[in-house]
């Protein structure tokens, strides 16, 4: 497989879930980040599946960077463990660097944060202010009913076509790798060129 790509942002649960194969999905990322050689960023805590995803990378040798905003706790929630540390203001100030330095964004699953992240990320995107492929890891049907209401969306007319093809689902860590190697970015130029000043 050959990737354009040099690192990741990683959007994920600060909890493990109550079934053990999310864990063994983000560990399985995790591994697979580290065999493709790519820094992974991260939110930075050693807590839920970010934990595992980090560290599986960290044990074989990968580079994990965090990115932390300073009102968590160093006690609770930071990581020790990782190669690099990034302390921010905020959650949008560690949004706007991940999208920064980022070649790619994934979603595992998560909620709330997990969200605010994936959909900052695809509005940008939609505004043509990256065009980087982002992709949702569907792990065992978790983002089903999410999928099923972007959908909604589009057949509702809230959503055109090309801006819904900005997101790409994969139902195995393979596929996501996969889905970045394939990405082309399916914004339109013209509508970009119509209702943006560039």
């Amino acid at each position: 497989m050959q990737l354009d790509v040099k690192s990741l942002a990683l959007f994920c649960g600060s909890q493990e879930g109550n079934d053990a194969r999310y864990v063994q999905v983000a560990d399985e990322f995790g591994a697979k980040c580290a065999e493709l050689g790519l820094t992974l960023y991260y939110g930075g805590a050693r807590l839920g599946l970010m934990k595992a995803a980090a560290e599986a990378l960290m044990e074989r040798g990968g580079r994990v960077v965090g990115i932390m905003p300073s009102i968590f706790t160093d006690n609770v929630v930071v990581a020790d463990n990782i190669t690099e540390m990034v302390r921010v203001k905020s959650m949008s100030e560690r949004k706007q660097m991940m999208e920064r330095v980022a070649d790619a964004f994934v979603a595992l699953p998560g909620s709330f944060g997990t969200m605010d992240e994936l959909f900052e990320i695809l509005t940008d995107a939609q505004l043509g202010l990256h065009k980087k492929p982002v992709v949702i890891l569907n792990a065992f049907g978790y983002y089903d009913g999410l999928l099923n209401q972007l959908v909604k969306f589009e057949k509702e007319g809230f959503l055109r076509p090309f801006h819904h093809g900005l997101l790409m689902e994969a139902t195995s860590v393979e596929e996501v790798f996969e889905k970045i190697a394939g990405y082309r970015n399916p914004n339109d130029e013209a509508w970009l060129a119509k209702h943006l000043v560039r």
